[in-house]
Order: C-alpha cells, then sequence, then structure tokens
C-alpha cells in the first residue's frame, strides 16, 4: 500500500495542477498523511527550476497550515481523531513515549526534527504540540523555521545544481538534515547549561 501510494504522490508532480496537489499534499502530510512533501516537490522544482522558490514557498506555508490542524486535532479532537489516526499508521505507541516526556525542551527538539529531517513524522508532532498544549505561537514560529529551512534549502539546490544533485538528496540530504539538527540542539543545549537554566530535559 505505501509503495503504491509514494507512487501515486509521484504521479502528481506531473498533472497541469501539480501547484494545488503539492499545496494538498504539504497540507495533509502535517496532519495525518503518510507520503512527505518532497516527494511532489523535487520533481517539481527539477522540471521547473524558475519556480523553486515559489513552489518553497507554498510548501512551506501550507505545511505550516497543516501543522496548525494537526496541533487542533490533537489540543481538541485527541481520543476522537488524533488516536485513531496515530493507531493506523502504527505511530501511536512512538507517540505516547513522546508524550510521557513532552517537556519544552523535549518539544522544542521534535519540532526542529520532525521539521528538517521527518524524524519523528511530522503529523506525530503536530499533533503531539496540541495533546500538551504548547503555546500555539510557538508552535507556529517552530514550523514556518524548520519546514521552510528545508523546502528552500531543497530549492536552492535544485536551482543550483538540476538533476545532478537529485541522488544526493534522496539518499544524503537526511544524513546531513540530521547532523545540522542535532548541531542546533547541542548549541541550544550548550547555552542552557551555560546560564544555568536548570533541567534540560523533562524525561
Amino acid at each position: 500500500m505505501i509503495k503504491r501510494l509514494y507512487e501515486w504522490t509521484m504521479s502528481l508532480a506531473a498533472r497541469p495542477r501539480a501547484e494545488l496537489w503539492l499545496a494538498v499534499v504539504a497540507f495533509i502530510e502535517s496532519s495525518f498523511f503518510l507520503i512527505p512533501a518532497d516527494v511532489l516537490f523535487v520533481p517539481m522544482a527539477l522540471a521547473r527550476p524558475a519556480r523553486a522558490y515559489r513552489l518553497a514557498l507554498v510548501a512551506t506555508v501550507f505545511s505550516v497550515l497543516g501543522g496548525i490542524a494537526g496541533y487542533a486535532i490533537g489540543y481538541y479532537a485527541f481520543e476522537a481523531l488524533a488516536r485513531p489516526v496515530l493507531a493506523f499508521y502504527g505511530k501511536l505507541g512512538a507517540f505516547e513515549t513522546l508524550r510521557a516526556c513532552a517537556g519544552p525542551d523535549t518539544t522544542l527538539i521534535l519540532l526542529t526534527t520532525s521539521g528538517l529531517t521527518h524524524l519523528p513524522p511530522i503529523k506525530v508532532v503536530t499533533i503531539l504540540a496540541g495533546a500538551v498544549h504548547i503555546g500555539l505561537g510557538f508552535f507556529i514560529l517552530s514550523c514556518v523555521l524548520a519546514r521552510g529551512a528545508r523546502f528552500f534549502a531543497l530549492a536552492f539546490l535544485l536551482r543550483r545544481f538540476g538533476e545532478t544533485i537529485r541522488h544526493f538528496i534522496e539518499r544524503r540530504l537526511k544524513v546531513i538534515a540530521v547532523v545540522a539538527a542535532a548541531l542546533l540542539i547541542a548549541l541550544y543545549f550548550g547555552l542552557k547549561l551555560v546560564a544555568g537554566s536548570g533541567q534540560l530535559l523533562s524525561c
């Protein structure tokens, strides 16, 4: 099923209203859809490099809006909607583990890593942020920064290097994003430690 869904998502890039489909996939990815918007974004940006930054903006805006929808599901309808969605994707156990230690610091880490690297899946973290009532303003800002960084970095690489960078993106970009996220997190906690602000982790 996942392979067919992946192939269907990729096929949307060739449709006349591909940009609209990108907005739809970016939105639903952040709350319940399994396939990341990158699958659609990369071939679209390769096909029309001059529109790469426009596509990155569309993907970022609708990913953030989808994140807000996921947040609302977690905040207002966890039992009715979020729990069945997470159970369907086999993510309920992982969610409960994250929920057990979802203090401000831990949630900041998860929002950063999910936005940059899809680890853990962004839909899990958006629902989590709503379920534990993280501040909405903080949540939106983190989504804009993390998701925007990912899509605009992809747009830059695809405009600059074209098809030659595609293999690198598909094979190595996640590793680089993980390292970048780890460095940002280490810097954050290093500054907290120097400032003597107390407990670093909530669990």
